[in-house]
């Protein structure tokens, strides 16, 4: 003899499981990316799902009503945004990216920037300005808060000479830096 379903306690019914349950079902939804009209369907179909397990035999609750179908929405948003967003495999992602050989420095221009960023922020950045970027003096003035050109002119020299003095302290010559 098969023995009947426990029946949930009386929180079950379905005005207060909207009561304690939509609001935290909303608020997941909403955090995820979707709406008031995603959070109902959603809703909707956690209750049915819900309400299906309860006529099963050997259903026992573990948690509260609430906090039960606010697993099972989650779960659903999960799956279904999973879908609507047709995720790729990594896999084949990867074999759609190229990347350039050059992309990741090789050793000498690792040791550049080495010496590059030990004369400080300010003057790599200066010197990417200029170098790099070729942005006029007039530009650098405005952009890095410098008094006049010639301002930007002596610090840009006074940062290469701190470039030069770090490379001769350790010895280096130019010829360690070209291919």
């Amino acid at each position: 003899m098969v023995a009947a379903p426990a029946k949930i306690k009386t929180d079950s019914s379905i005005e207060t499981l909207y009561e304690a349950a939509f609001p935290n079902v909303a608020r997941f939804v909403q955090k995820m990316g979707g709406n008031l009209e995603d959070a109902k369907d959603i809703f909707h179909d956690a209750l049915v799902i819900f309400q299906e397990r309860q006529t099963q035999p050997n259903f026992q609750l573990q948690q509260s009503s609430s906090a039960y179908l606010l697993g099972i929405a989650k779960h659903l948003w999960i799956r279904q945004h999973h879908r609507q967003r047709k995720l790729v495999p990594l896999s084949e992602a990867e074999q759609q990216i190229e990347i350039p050989t050059d992309y990741f420095p090789n050793l000498h221009t690792q040791r550049l920037l080495q010496f590059l960023e030990a004369v400080g922020q300010k003057c790599l950045e200066l010197l990417r300005s200029f170098y790099f970027q070729k942005t006029a003096l007039k530009d650098i003035v405005k952009t890095q808060g410098y008094a006049n050109e010639h301002s930007v002119s002596v610090q840009k020299y006074k940062c290469l000479e701190k470039v030069r003095h770090s490379i001769q302290q350790k010895s280096l010559r130019y010829e360690d830096f070209h291919e």
